[in-house]
């Protein structure tokens, strides 16, 4: 066996076992007071950008995932915990989950922030026990500061996406095939 060659198995060993890790013990879960304190923490961040504001007041539902962690090497995958919140409390708890196999290589930690802008697609989000983008329903991604107002979000784009403080190098995010899950931390 050549020396690449095995160099490449043993990196997706340790990819596979990573991400697969994550699940696989209770040990990785947060308790509540932890997700409370990195949602308030990303929710603080994402309202300091231009636009957050407004577009959490046009919001009737909003899912906080802070620090998600990405990482891969052909296989990848990532995980984050985080909470819905709608009106000013939580209303329960999630964890993010994607596995994703192609070209990639890296690893990066982000904070996402999900906005739910009529009741109709919030109420369908909330009644999911396992919801995944791409599938139940589409996510805009929209950039960070981007000139879009809360009505062309509510008429046109009812779920919007944010990905904002990433720390890391991987290429691109994308919300498709992400499954979200509700958790019940202690």
């Amino acid at each position: 066996m050549k020396i690449t060659d095995f160099c490449r198995i043993l990196t997706l060993f340790v990819v596979c076992a990573f991400v697969f890790s994550l699940h696989a013990t209770p040990s990785y879960a947060k308790t509540k007071g932890e997700i409370n304190a990195s949602v308030n923490a990303a929710m603080d961040r994402f309202e300091h950008l231009k636009g957050g504001s407004a577009f959490l007041k046009g919001a009737k539902g909003v899912l906080v995932m802070p620090g998600i962690t990405k990482a891969g090497f052909v296989i990848g995958g990532e995980y984050g915990q985080g909470a819905l919140l709608v009106g000013d409390r939580i209303d329960h708890y999630y964890s993010v989950v994607e596995g994703s196999f192609g070209w990639q290589i890296g690893a990066q930690q982000f904070d996402m922030i999900i906005l739910f802008m009529t009741d109709e697609v919030l109420n369908k989000f909330r009644k999911s026990e396992n919801w995944e983008a791409g599938v139940d329903a589409e996510i805009t991604v929209i950039t960070v500061g981007a000139d879009v107002t809360v009505e062309t979000l509510q008429s046109q784009h009812p779920i919007a996406g944010f990905i904002f403080n990433q720390k890391g190098l991987m290429g691109g995010v994308s919300l498709k095939g992400t499954k979200f899950t509700r958790i019940h931390p202690e």
